[in-house]
C-alpha cells in the first residue's frame, strides 16, 4: 500500500503540470461540443413537437441513429469523414462529433420537457390572442427549460465522461495524457487512478454549479405560469 502511494505521489510530481493542461482541454472540448449540441437540441426538439410530419422523420431519423450506433464509431466516421471534404484539426472535429451525439439526446430531453406542460395553458395563451410561437416563447418554454434542468445537468456530466474517447482521435485531454503517461511508467493502474481523480474533481465542481443553478430556479416545486 506503501508503495502504491509512493508511485501516486511520484506521478503527480513528474506528471501533474501535463495532467492540469489537459484537464483544461477536456473541460474546453465538453464545454465548447455542449452549446454545440444544446443548440441542436433545441432544432430538433422543435422538429420534434413540429406538426409537419417532414420535420417529424428528420428528427426520427437523426435521433434514431445517434442512439443507435456507439459514440466511437460516430467520432471516427465523422473525423475521417470529414477528412475527406475539409480539414479539421482533431479538436474541432472532436468538439463537433461530441456535440452531435449528445445533441440527440438533448432534443429529447427538450421535447419531453415541453410535452408536459399542461395543453391548457397553450390554449388559453392563444385564446387571448398570442400565436403558437409566441405563447411558445413567453409561456411553454421558460416553464419546460426550469423542468430540463436536472436532467439536463445529468447529460452534461455524461457528455463530460464521454469527452475521454477523443483520445483516439490525438486530441491531448485527460485520457490521452494517461495513456501516454502509462506507456512511459508502465503503471497503468496508478497511472489512471491519478486521472479518475482529475475527472472526479472535474464533475464534482460541476455537479455542484448545477446544483446552484437548480436552486436558483427552484427546479424542484414547478410552478405552472397563470394566464389572467
Amino acid at each position: 500500500m506503501l508503495t502504491f502511494f509512493e508511485n501516486i505521489i511520484g506521478i503527480l510530481s513528474e506528471h501533474g503540470l501535463a495532467f492540469l493542461k489537459a484537464s483544461w482541454m477536456t473541460i474546453a472540448i465538453t464545454a465548447i461540443s455542449l452549446i454545440f449540441a444544446t443548440v441542436i437540441g433545441l432544432i430538433f426538439a422543435a422538429f420534434k413537437i413540429s406538426s409537419s410530419k417532414l420535420l417529424n422523420g428528420i428528427a426520427d431519423i437523426y435521433i434514431s441513429i445517434i442512439r443507435g450506433t456507439p459514440l466511437i464509431v460516430q467520432i471516427m466516421f465523422l473525423y475521417y469523414g470529414i477528412a475527406n471534404i475539409v480539414m479539421l484539426d482533431s479538436f474541432t472535429a472532436g468538439a463537433l462529433a461530441l456535440g452531435i451525439h449528445t445533441g440527440a439526446y438533448i432534443a429529447e430531453i427538450f421535447r419531453g420537457s415541453v410535452q408536459s406542460i399542461d395543453r391548457g395553458q397553450m390554449e388559453a395563451a392563444r385564446s387571448l390572442g398570442m400565436s403558437s410561437s409566441l405563447a411558445m416563447r413567453r409561456i411553454i418554454f421558460p416553464q419546460a427549460f426550469k423542468r430540463s434542468i436536472p436532467p439536463l445537468a445529468n447529460q452534461f456530466i455524461i457528455g463530460l465522461k464521454d469527452s475521454s474517447l477523443v483520445a483516439y482521435i490525438s486530441v491531448t485531454d485527460l485520457y490521452n495524457t494517461a495513456l501516454s503517461v502509462q506507456g512511459e511508467n508502465y503503471m497503468p493502474f496508478e497511472t489512471y487512478f491519478v486521472v479518475g481523480i482529475y475527472y472526479l474533481i472535474i464533475v464534482l465542481i460541476f455537479t455542484w454549479i448545477t446544483s446552484r443553478i437548480e436552486k436558483k430556479f427552484d427546479v424542484s416545486k414547478p410552478k405552472e405560469v397563470k394566464i389572467q
